[in-house]
């Protein structure tokens, strides 16, 4: 029998990242490889150019054909551009027995009603999760089954997206030799890969930093409280240092890389760059403080637009975990004590889980620790979940939805 791999696919406007696990005979899963490559044709996380798009997946699934053929077969991948919408809804229904106990097919119905919303032709629900249940006008219940009452209500989070962008996405996997296996909204695949029950019950916001776009989710006593998607990431900090440098994209990535910071501390006024030494037509050097300036500036932003939506929710500066942060750009040097600053909030780096998986090499382990990969592993994990029929958020059974959205992309 040959074996079963899934693959974690987080495509992203700078690099693809692809997190490679096999299915073991008790169904657990063994990581035997991650996957970092540039990606083309991608701006503010969704395709702008299906070609370009169409060549990078190509390169990333030949390299995969060649040991883990059957991975391309079960691609969960990611959702994430500033398209998506965020809404709740509330179903409620009658009780259908005598004795007014609730069963299974009150909760489900309660669902069906919670998600029968109106939308566009042109969008797709991506994923329908349940927030709680209400019994009677009693509220805060997670699994109302077996209890007693004459109105089962459940509220719901709804998050649809643009359809066209999903269509497209699937589109490229599919010339390319793969096989979506589901889609699964960004902020949702990070959280399932760092945040503990604990960091979900007691109030936390998670902050995606990639170089198209930055995402966030908040949980709090367990819940999906609230998401949103931000048109402005790392890419930006590159592009204003490319302006301020008065240099080329690819010269001012190198400058953020190597001589980046999130904040001045600890930073000498003489320390000088060479432009000319990164880029022949760049002209005299520049100082490091200068370049720690332009990038503080954006940064600043990006946290300015968490904070924005902290303050709509009432939850600005009152999550006892604080802010998590996650993607390539959380791997700026002191960006944990400028998020501290700016958001009033603890601040940390996250880490994937894999305490449920087998890691067989430290090398393996090493890179999971890099913040890029989470969203990956996100990915991954869930699509062990949805192969075991488990597959859900805080909750909430997403597994139907999936399944309805894969005959809305059929022709």
């Amino acid at each position: 029998m040959a074996n079963t791999f899934l693959l974690g696919l987080d495509i992203g406007s700078s690099n693809l990242k692809a997190v490679i696990a096999e299915v073991k005979n008790d169904g657990g899963l063994a990581l035997v490889r991650l996957i970092k490559q540039p990606s083309g044709g991608m701006r503010k996380g969704s395709i702008d150019d299906l070609g370009e798009m169409t060549r990078s997946l190509n390169v990333l699934f030949s390299d995969i054909k060649r040991d883990h053929k059957s991975a391309l077969k079960n691609i969960f991948v990611n959702v994430g551009g500033s398209d998506i919408h965020i809404q709740s809804s509330r179903g409620i229904v009658a009780v259908s027995r005598a004795d007014s106990e609730i069963y299974t097919d009150d909760i489900d119905r309660a669902k069906q009603a919670s998600q029968a919303i109106h939308l566009p032709p042109n969008r797709m629900v991506l994923h329908a999760i349940t927030r709680e249940f209400i019994v009677d006008g009693i509220g805060d219940i997670r699994d109302p089954i077996g209890m007693t009452g004459n109105r089962l209500e459940v509220n719901s989070v709804i998050i649809d997206a643009f359809a066209p962008a999903v269509k497209n996405l699937y589109k490229c996997i599919e010339m390319a030799g793969g096989t979506v296996g589901g889609p699964i909204f960004t902020p949702l695949a990070d959280a399932g890969a760092v945040l503990s029950k604990n960091q979900k019950e007691l109030g936390v916001v998670l902050v995606d930093i990639g170089f198209g776009t930055t995402s966030m989710c908040v949980y709090e006593e367990n819940k999906l409280l609230h998401s949103a998607v931000f048109p402005v990431g790392s890419g930006n900090i590159t592009n204003d240092l490319a302006i301020g440098l008065k240099t080329s994209i690819d010269a001012a990535e190198v400058v953020k890389l190597t001589f980046g910071a999130a904040s001045m501390k600890g930073v000498s006024g003489r320390e000088q760059i060479d432009l000319k030494k990164i880029d022949p037509h760049a002209k005299g050097s520049v100082s490091r403080r200068s370049v720690i300036d332009i990038i503080e500036v954006r940064l600043a932003e990006i946290l300015e637009f968490v904070d924005n939506e902290l303050k709509l929710i009432g939850r600005a500066g009152k999550l006892p975990i604080g802010v998590v942060l996650v993607g390539g750009g959380a791997k700026l040097p002191g960006i944990i004590d400028f998020a501290k600053s700016e958001m009033k909030l603890p601040a940390q780096i996250g880490i994937s889980d894999t305490s449920s998986l087998e890691v067989p090499s430290g090398e393996l382990s090493l890179q999971l620790e890099d913040p890029e990969f989470v969203c990956a592993m996100g990915l991954l994990l869930q699509a062990r979940e949805r192969t075991l029929g488990e597959g859900s958020f805080g909750g909430g059974n997403v597994t139907g939805w999936a399944k309805q959205m894969l005959k809305n992309l059929l022709p």
